[in-house]
């Protein structure tokens, strides 16, 4: 079987960012799978309008029709999800308004409040509506281990039980990608 293609997403544009040390570290760990191949994509490199907006600019239309073509080319996806008021930010729920995640895979690294929980199970619940299958294991940074990784050099994979969960998001995002491309495969050669 072909090795499955995930994007990490980075799910945070704010200036001094978090979102770049989970990202870094779970795309590593895809990388160290015999079947799976990884692709950061940044939302900074998507300057997009907001869903329905009217007026949109050439630009933004532009680059959220490259997003939905980019997001085309993979079998599932991990976001790193910033929670802020308890929800996601809202330049990741409009990139996923705006994208295409039908029958793939969904899986989140979360920090903040309570390690990213509630917006995690906001975007659960809005990737259902997308037509997506989301994994049951998550990853969520407390905000002892935030402050440990800015502040005295640690590591998210110093954390045993952050490796662990990581291993089991991915090990589920590969059991659904496969099942879910074969699902497609057949329903397009039918």
């Amino acid at each position: 079987m072909s090795k499955l293609k995930i994007a990490v997403i980075v799910g945070s544009t704010r200036i001094g960012r978090f979102a770049e040390h989970p990202a870094k570290w779970i795309a590593e760990l895809v990388g160290q799978r015999a079947d799976l191949d990884v692709e950061i994509l940044d939302l900074l490199d998507y300057p997009m309008h907001f869903f329905g907006e009217e007026r949109a600019t050439t630009a933004e239309s532009e680059s959220a029709e490259r997003w939905k073509k980019k997001l085309r080319e993979f079998d599932g996806f991990i976001f790193t999800v910033a929670e802020y008021n308890h929800a996601p930010t809202a330049v990741l729920k409009n990139a996923i308004d705006l994208g295409e995640f039908i029958q793939k895979p969904v899986g989140f690294v979360g920090y903040g409040g309570v390690g990213g929980a509630r917006a995690v199970e906001q975007l659960r619940l809005i990737f259902v509506e997308m037509g997506a299958a989301s994994v049951k294991t998550g990853v969520h940074i407390a905000f002892s281990e935030y402050l440990a990784v800015l502040k005295e050099g640690k590591s998210l994979g110093d954390y045993a039980h952050l490796n662990e969960a990581a291993k089991n998001l991915l090990d589920q995002i590969t059991w659904w990608g496969n099942a879910l491309k074969a699902a497609r495969s057949v329903v397009t050669s039918a």
